[in-house]
């Protein structure tokens, strides 16, 4: 007797699956009331931070007004590049209004002739997250390894943009999963769970 492909697959990969179906539910249902209330919310954001947010993606929640909110305030902003497979990503300066280019995986970016920058805020999407600052992503590995590199020469802090409803009891966690620092739902802040 062979095992049924649901019973083969990784916990990630069965977790991946149940959490896209949540977001979309969450996106459904709340969708741009959602972004707005991030946009409200105090990230606790140090003043003169390089604060990298991203473009949304299908049902993520969607940044841009928050990110909006701290153009305004004053901060410096730029949005992911990905550069290559298995690459950490790069960031561009970015402003609200800026044009943009299609990247890889349907993502946006600006343009190569904007300034290059190091965040020392780094906004992240997710399927999934938990209580210990876990993150579930699409498996490609890209903010794992980008967070590992700029937490190797300096301080960032890394906060999860997610639905409340995109909350697990626990995420699959491997030795080289970074973790968040806190995570901002439509609900507020949740601090992470210190270890």
């Amino acid at each position: 007797m062979t095992d049924s492909p649901k019973t083969t697959l990784d916990p990630k990969t069965r977790l991946r699956a149940a959490a896209t179906a949540k977001r979309a539910e969450a996106a459904r249902l709340l969708g741009p009331a959602a972004a707005e209330a991030l946009a409200a919310l105090a990230l606790g954001i140090p003043a003169g931070a390089v604060v990298a947010g991203y473009w949304p993606l299908d049902t993520e929640i969607d940044p841009r007004p928050l990110m909006t909110s701290l153009a305004a305030s004053g901060y410096e902003l730029a949005l992911p590049v990905v550069v290559g497979r298995d690459r950490p990503l790069a960031f561009r300066a970015w402003s609200p209004g800026d044009e943009l280019e299609a990247g890889p995986h349907g993502t946006r970016h600006p343009p190569a002739g904007a300034a290059v920058l190091r965040p020392s805020v780094v906004l992240t999407p997710l399927l999934a997250f938990d209580a210990k600052g876990f993150r579930l992503g699409y498996g490609g590995g890209y903010y794992d390894r980008t967070l590992a590199l700029l937490r190797s020469d300096g301080q960032v802090m890394a906060i999860g943009l997610a639905y409340s409803a995109q909350r697990v009891d626990a995420v699959p966690a491997e030795a080289w999963d970074q973790k968040l620092d806190k995570i901002a739902t439509e609900l507020g802040v949740i601090a992470v769970e210190q270890a």
